[in-house]
């Protein structure tokens, strides 16, 4: 569940409403924002904000309203507001309750209480704590409309730890599990996060397998560096920097089967140049992933992202 408490509306939720947001996708028509306007209006919604996208090459619509309203005027138990006239078909259920974060059209409520659960699986590398630790700190200061549930590590960091001192404060589980080339304690991890509603890879230095995947049956985001061009193995900062690149970048993604090949959520790039030390290097390649993850993950968690043909998302 996610609270957008935090982030400012157009208009304040009068007090008792909840804010409501409807992902939305259907074969493209004349007049389909008018009925779905209308849908929400009949249930006394007040909408606050409409992105639409239509591709010029399908005839497919995507669309997210946020709106307020009154659960006592439309509660959950409710699954349905009718529009009879906007397709062909039977009368189409324009706003479906309904907890599955990834159907192409849903309504989701959210309340000042309520965020999603997550959990973190961090990697070995100590020097791999950035893109967790800026994380933390957004989670602390109310910027990132998340619970973190646990971390997950396959390294086990002392109890001085930054990162574990963090999440003794606040009472966070830190769990270690160390592994081996044939145990990577996927059958542990699963038992861990039950109950989560995504997962986050915060520079996790290893590939999930496709079991995995499955038996989660949730959405994963991973993040990872984008230096350009491509350098793979040991050390890819210090490859790069000695071989004078000139854009470095981060890619965050759905985790699939596929190493690093699911649909991209956010991306960004930075130029680089001769005046850079290896140092300098380091800290801007970092500084865009932990940006780059961190705008993935709110992106996800205010219901922007939509799926988009195979490989591709709507980003709202």
């Amino acid at each position: 569940m996610l609270s957008l408490a935090r982030r400012p509306l157009s208009a304040a939720v009068p007090a008792g409403n909840l804010l409501g947001i409807h992902l939305f996708q259907c074969p493209d028509a004349v007049g389909i924002v008018a009925k779905l306007s209308e849908c929400i209006a009949s249930r006394g919604g007040n909408i606050h904000s409409v992105d639409v996208f239509v591709p010029d090459d399908r005839p497919v619509f995507y669309s997210r309203s946020e709106f307020t309203y009154n659960p006592r005027l439309w509660p959950p138990t409710s699954s349905t507001c009718q529009t009879a006239s906007m397709h062909n078909d039977p009368p189409y259920e324009c706003l479906t309750l309904t907890p599955n974060t990834r159907l192409p059209s849903s309504l989701r409520s959210r309340s000042a209480e309520s965020v999603p659960n997550a959990y973190t699986l961090l990697g070995k590398r100590t020097f791999s704590d950035h893109c967790l630790f800026d994380l933390l700190h957004r989670w602390q200061e109310g910027r990132l409309p998340v619970d973190i549930n646990c971390v997950i590590s396959n390294h086990d960091r002392p109890t001085d730890n930054h990162v574990r001192r963090f999440l003794q404060r606040h009472e966070i589980p830190y769990h270690y599990l160390p592994m081996t080339t044939g145990n990577k304690r996927e059958k542990e991890i699963l038992q861990l996060i039950e109950g989560t509603d995504f997962a986050v890879l915060a520079r996790y230095m290893q590939v999930m397998s496709e079991s995995f995947i499955k038996a989660y049956g949730k959405d994963i985001i991973n993040i990872h560096h984008g230096l350009l061009p491509s350098f793979k193995g040991g050390s890819p900062s210090r490859q790069a920097f000695n071989a004078g690149v000139k854009l470095i970048g981060a890619t965050s993604h759905f985790v699939t089967p596929e190493l690093d090949a699911g649909p991209i959520i956010e991306q960004m790039v930075e130029r680089v140049s001769h005046r850079d030390t290896l140092q300098s290097f380091v800290v801007k390649s970092e500084n865009l992933e932990k940006q780059c993850l961190a705008e993935a993950i709110k992106s996800y968690c205010e219901l922007r992202v939509l799926p988009y043909e195979l490989m591709k998302t709507v980003v709202f």
